[in-house]
This record gives structure tokens, sequence and C-alpha cells, in this order.
């Protein structure tokens, strides 16, 4: 447990031991933690100087309802040695203070931090690292694209759904008055004197009032709430990733809706350019002009809303060119943590967990 992410859960299955009771005993006695906590501020945060190097990644995630900043080393892989700080909160003015314990000499050779688009994620490595580089994670600015085509089908979505209701409603009062109808029938042959028809009716059934009401199907089978919520994650996706039956929906979607079918083109069109392997810092600048002036002419305040965002952080979105750094490392490694949170049940202890990691990455 010293060198290895394992639970003690795991070594109760392996060795028939009571979990609970050696989960204690190593944390209390057989570990050092006791003198680890007296020695470490653990309260704030974890700091490993050690593990600093010149590539560095940043990132947050929650643990135990409170936000940490986890700045980790890029060159590690994810492996023994990657995590470099974890911070208690975003705020820039305390998260720096915390990594300006470091030696000033190792802060200033770091060359590169990649992140996302976060300000605050900006303003930490500013103060702390001043001679870096920082690369935006490309994925985030997709993902970002990706938030206003959402907006849109979202907006479409709940036009339909309050289309649906109103034919509902329509549809309940139609049946209401035809229930109506027929009992005035009836009371109007019993005043005539005339007996109730004996035999085979001729005609249609009539509508009961507890007819079940269908919405109109489109030509692939689905309703059209059902194509605009299954069309979420397929709109995320450049075209030539989708199934058959995927292009056959957004083909009748972007039949019905021209404007989500704009979005989806022009967010693909920005995909293009970070996916073309020749493009440079300078091809891929002047291949985002060429997209500003395609989104310039669209009435789409959406995605001229996700070109504005572009914009404000162009120069460090395009660092993304020179070497192709991505901010991969920190999702994966946020992705352990979360996989070792999960065999725990949950965080109960905080300082035990940065006692794990610290051990761990050292």
């Amino acid at each position: 447990m010293d060198n290895e992410p394992v639970t003690a859960k795991s070594l109760s299955w392996t060795y028939m031991i009571q979990g609970n009771t050696f989960a204690r005993a190593y944390k209390d006695t057989l570990s050092d933690f006791p003198t680890w906590v007296k020695k470490e501020n653990v309260d704030d945060g974890i700091l490993i100087a050690k593990n600093l190097g010149p590539r560095l990644g940043i990132d947050e995630s929650e643990f135990g309802h409170e936000v940490y900043t986890i700045l980790h080393n890029k060159d590690a892989h994810g492996k023994k040695g990657a995590i470099v700080a974890i911070v208690k909160g975003t705020d820039p003015e305390t998260v720096a203070k915390a990594l300006r314990k470091m030696p000033q000499k190792d802060r200033e050779a770091v060359g590169l931090v990649s992140m996302d688009l976060s300000d605050s994620m900006r303003s930490i490595v500013r103060m702390a690292f001043p001679n870096a580089m920082v690369v935006r994670d490309c994925f985030h600015v997709m993902k970002r694209g990706g938030e206003g085509i959402e907006e849109l089908r979202m907006k479409y979505k709940r036009e339909a759904v309050k289309d649906v209701n109103r034919q509902k409603a329509e549809f309940k009062k139609h049946l209401e008055q035809l229930a109506k109808q027929r009992k005035y029938y009836r009371n109007s042959r019993k005043k005539q004197g005339k007996k109730r028809c004996k035999g085979k009716r001729r005609g249609r059934k009539p509508m009961r009032l507890n007819t079940r009401f269908e919405p109109k199907r489109l030509s692939n089978g689905e309703t059209l709430v059902e194509a605009l919520t299954r069309c979420k994650k397929q709109l995320g996706r450049s075209y030539g990733d989708w199934s058959i039956n995927q292009k056959k929906r957004a083909r009748i979607l972007f039949r019905l809706f021209p404007k989500l079918k704009e979005a989806y083109w022009l967010i693909n069109d920005l995909r293009a350019i970070f996916r073309t392997k020749s493009n440079t810092k300078a091809t891929a600048k002047k291949a985002l002009e060429g997209w500003y002036k395609k989104v310039t002419k669209s009435t789409l305040r959406e995605i001229k809303s996700v070109k504005q965002s572009i914009q404000h952080y162009e120069d460090e979105i395009l660092n993304y060119f020179i070497n192709r750094d991505t901010n991969a490392s920190a999702e994966s490694l946020n992705s352990k943590m979360k996989a070792f949170r999960s065999c725990l049940k949950g965080i109960r202890d905080i300082p035990f967990f940065f006692y794990s990691e610290f051990s761990i990455n050292l």
C-alpha cells in the first residue's frame, strides 16, 4: 500500500482478513501517516517539488465536496512522479502562493503548461511560472464549439416538446367533444322512443376517452423529440464517424432545421483545422481567419459566441500547433484518481488520501 494504489478491502479479499480493521491498523500504526501529518501541512493540499519538470499540465478536480487545483508533470505520463501539487481551491492568489514555495530557479525552467479555457488557471501560471508558454487544449476548444450546437439543439427540442404537449391537449379536447356528441345522440334517440340498434355496427370504431395519443413519426421511425434527443452525441462527432442510422437521422433533422445544419458544418470546419496534421501555427492562424469570415456571414448567435471565445484565447490556442501538446494527461490523471476514489467508496479522510497520493508519487 506504500507503493501501489491498492485498498485495504482488496487485500482483505486476497488474504482473508478484516478490511476495516486492517485499514485502521495501517493508518494508525503500520504507516508513517501520523508523523507525516504533523510534519506536512496538508489541510490545503500537498506539494512534491521534486516532480517538477519543464512540461506541466494544470486542471481542477473535486475531492470531498471541495475543488482542488492539480498540477502534474506531463513527462511522467500519469504514472509514478506525475503529481507536482494538489492545492485546495482555484483562487489564483492562494494557489500561486502555494506553488511559489518551490525553488524559483525550478519554476523559471518550466517552458510549457497546458490547460483548458479557464482564466483562473491562466492567472495561476502567469504568477507561478513566468517563463512558461500556455497551450489551450484543443479538446476544450471543440467542446466550446459543441456547446454552441447544443444550445441550438435544446432550443429546437424545447419547441418540439411544447408542440407535442399542444397536440396532446387538442387531441384530448377532440375526444371529449366526440364523447359529448355520442351522449347527445343516445339521449335524442331515447326521446324519440327509438330502441338501440343491435347487430353489427357500420363505420369505424368510435374513439374512446382513454385512447392514447400517438405523436407523428418521422421516416426513420422516431418522433421529432426522440430524434432531437438522440442526435446529441453525434452532433459532437465528425460526419465520417456517423453510422448509417445516424446519417439518416441527420438528413431528416437538417431538412427540418437548416440552421442546425449550418451550425454543425461551421463547427465541423473548425474541427478540420485542428485535425489537419500539416498545419503550422501560421497556417492555422490563416485558416482560423477564414473561419471567422464564415461565422461573421452567419446569423447564428450561438456560433458567433464560440467565435468570440476562440478570438479571446487565439494565440494560446494556436500554440497547440507548435508541438501538438494537449491536456489529455490531466484528464487521464483525473480519471485514475476518480477510479481510486470509487474503490474507496468516496473520500472520508482527505489528509490520508493525500498521504496515499504523496507515497505513490515520491
